[in-house]
């Protein structure tokens, strides 16, 4: 087991909506915040915007958790379905811009709105960048709240870094996860592919990870 003095940090990081394994910084507590306030929007839909790796995915799974709402993929989103999908209440769908009929999305704003019901989206680009064919549909979701999310910040992944180590009882330094987190891409992503490899590096060599050895892993790949 991993003693408490093992993994020092001193990170101002609140949990967030209950889940003691997500947190907060500068570059997604605007988003939060919002998640923080349902039900009580501004209008039935909000729309998460940020690069791949952020954490929309994560935010998504989280409030479908505190709202139970069901979540989908643009490829589950057809006429057919959309009155099964606006009858749990609250949905979430991720991926917002690889839908390609956009008529579904509407009739499932339309019918969610109609119910008093919250519809989140997540998406890679901005609302207003987003091509929708469909005037109505795009007048809904561009009066929709768009909350911007930024890669996570050095301070969040040190947290996601530090969380994964001891979720899987291994000894790190602060000085390990400061030299991890320059060097890897900024995404969770990679945060957890470093944690997978230096993992591995430790089971297979029966040691402790300290920065030589994290070097030394991770010259031995291609990318982190």
């Amino acid at each position: 087991m991993i003693k408490s003095d093992q993994l020092v940090l001193d990170l101002p990081f609140r949990t967030a909506l209950g889940r003691a394994d997500f947190f907060v910084t500068q570059s997604n507590e605007e988003a939060v915040a919002w998640l923080d306030r349902w039900p009580d929007w501004p209008g039935p839909a909000i729309f998460l915007h940020g690069p791949e790796g952020c954490g929309k995915s994560h935010l998504i799974r989280v409030w479908c958790t505190r709202s139970e709402a069901v979540a989908i993929k643009p490829a589950q989103l057809t006429i057919a379905a959309v009155p099964e999908i606006a009858g749990y209440g609250s949905v979430a769908l991720d991926q917002a811009d690889h839908i390609v009929e956009h008529e579904p999305l509407l009739h499932l704003y339309n019918l969610l709105r109609e119910q008093g019901g919250s519809l989140l989206l997540a998406c890679r680009t901005p609302p207003r960048q987003l091509r929708i064919p469909l005037a109505d549909l795009r007048s809904r979701l561009l009066a929709a709240q768009a909350v911007r999310i930024l890669p996570p910040d050095d301070r969040l992944l040190i947290a996601v870094m530090a969380k994964l180590f001891s979720d899987r009882q291994v000894r790190v330094g602060q000085d390990v996860l400061a030299f991890l987190v320059a060097r890897i891409e900024r995404s969770f992503a990679a945060a957890e592919r470093a944690v997978n490899r230096l993992d591995h590096v430790s089971l297979s060599g029966q040691r402790p990870i300290t920065v030589h050895s994290a070097s030394a892993a991770i010259s031995s790949f291609d990318e982190v």
